[in-house]
């Protein structure tokens, strides 16, 4: 017939299966890990990209309100221009 397999033969298989499969789990932890710690670094990453962009954006508001305020403050003096023109015009027209 075949061969028997004795208890310690049996025995000898399960402890190089289970060294062999804790070797596996201890590698998929390593793994696991540097991977853990490469996607925090990409957060991180990320993190520093959204801050840089949020202060660009932040900046270009500024600055867009700023010019805003800069040509209402034009546009105000020429009314007032203007509305002394339209008067002096009246004025003028008045006295003829």
């Amino acid at each position: 017939m075949g061969k028997d397999i004795t208890n310690e033969q049996l025995f000898e298989f399960m402890t190089k299966m289970y060294s062999d499969l804790n070797g596996k789990i201890d590698n998929m932890d390593r793994e696991m890990k540097e991977g853990f710690k490469e996607v925090k670094h990409d957060i991180v990453r990320l993190e520093n990209k959204m801050d840089m962009n949020h202060k660009a954006l932040y900046d270009g508001y500024k600055l867009t309100y700023e010019k805003l305020t800069m040509l209402e403050e034009k546009v105000n003096e020429i009314d007032k221009k203007v509305e002394r023109q339209d008067v002096e015009i009246r004025v003028i027209k008045g006295a003829n």
